[in-house]
């Protein structure tokens, strides 16, 4: 299987995943590239987010635009966005980078 990159966004506050929030894919070449962009579904996922292939070592970023999701519920945030930056070396595992938010702190974990 090829290496491959996926993402999930809850939002601990509601209790519900986290549909419709903007995220952004970027690799660190000389500058930060972008390699894709999506937006999370009603489950909370980008499924086939970044284009086959074009996954590997190196450094990334995902940056998750929250403050549009939020204020759809009508609740400011304290954070507008979350940017997870990680290193991938081992090309043999799937590379899972959840993100747990509400509208005043958010985490993140190396999942499955």
């Amino acid at each position: 299987m090829p290496p491959s990159l996926s993402t999930h966004v809850l939002d601990t506050a509601n209790g519900l995943p986290a549909e419709g929030v903007p995220v952004e894919v970027q690799v660190l070449e000389r500058e930060w590239e972008t390699v894709a962009v999506g937006r999370t579904n009603a489950d909370g996922r980008c499924p086939g987010l970044v284009p086959e292939g074009r996954f590997g070592p190196g450094r990334w970023r995902i940056r998750f635009d929250v403050s549009p999701y939020f204020a759809a519920r009508g609740q400011a945030c304290f954070f507008p966005y979350a940017e997870i930056v990680f290193d991938v070396a081992d090309l043999s595992r799937h590379h899972h980078v959840p993100l747990l938010v509400s509208p005043f702190g958010y985490s993140t974990y190396r999942g499955s």
